[in-house]
């Protein structure tokens, strides 16, 4: 079974894309969701949180994402240090779970595949590009958030140009190129190289 790869920085439409991928019958492994439910779930990976940014990352015993952003997007190694505490635990559900799947390929979907060096664990990648404007739109629409939230998000993340630099797939996603036939065209050159 492949493992393929499917990032995007925030807002691209990295999620769309992959349940286009899950109604052509590809299992999904959305990691960010995953790892959302690590940290309120997982003891280890909560107190070495506490341990990282304090008290005020867990409120009421839920995880202070607000407080949490507001913190590591403002300080690249501080993040790093975020990642290095939660990406192992991650790593460890993907693979139960790919242990699970009976098909010819799954989909990973990351924001940070290339960052956390999650990429190298798999056959193929694919990223979700669209213009910064479009990107930021679409957040604001989505999220409770700022402008300069936003864009202090963006430039934690490879650009655009850094994931298609080392991506094997690209799909446009600028709300006028359609998305269904590129994630076809995908999904037909995977499934003719198994």
């Amino acid at each position: 079974m492949k493992k393929i790869g499917l990032t995007g920085g925030i807002g691209s439409g990295k999620t769309t894309v992959a349940r286009f991928f899950n109604i052509l019958g590809i299992p999904v492994f959305f990691a960010d969701t995953i790892s959302r439910k690590i940290v309120s779930s997982d003891p280890e990976v909560k107190h070495a949180i506490i341990q990282l940014l304090g008290e005020d990352s867990f409120i009421n015993n839920e995880y202070n994402r607000p407080y949490v952003a507001s913190r590591v997007f403002q300080d690249k190694q501080l993040l790093e240090k975020l990642n290095q505490i939660i990406h192992p635990a991650t790593l460890k559900a993907f693979d139960d779970w790919v242990s699970q799947q009976n098909t010819p390929y799954i989909i990973k979907e990351a924001a940070i595949l290339f960052e956390s060096g999650s990429h190298k664990g798999l056959d193929k990648t694919i990223t979700v590009n669209a213009p910064e404007e479009v990107r930021l739109h679409r957040v604001l629409r989505r999220d409770d958030t700022t402008p300069a939230q936003v864009k202090s998000r963006m430039m934690a993340q490879f650009s655009d140009e850094q994931r298609s630099n080392v991506a094997d797939f690209i799909i446009l996603n600028d709300d006028v190129q359609p998305i269904i036939p590129q994630v076809l065209e995908i999904h037909k050159t995977i499934i003719s190289s198994l």
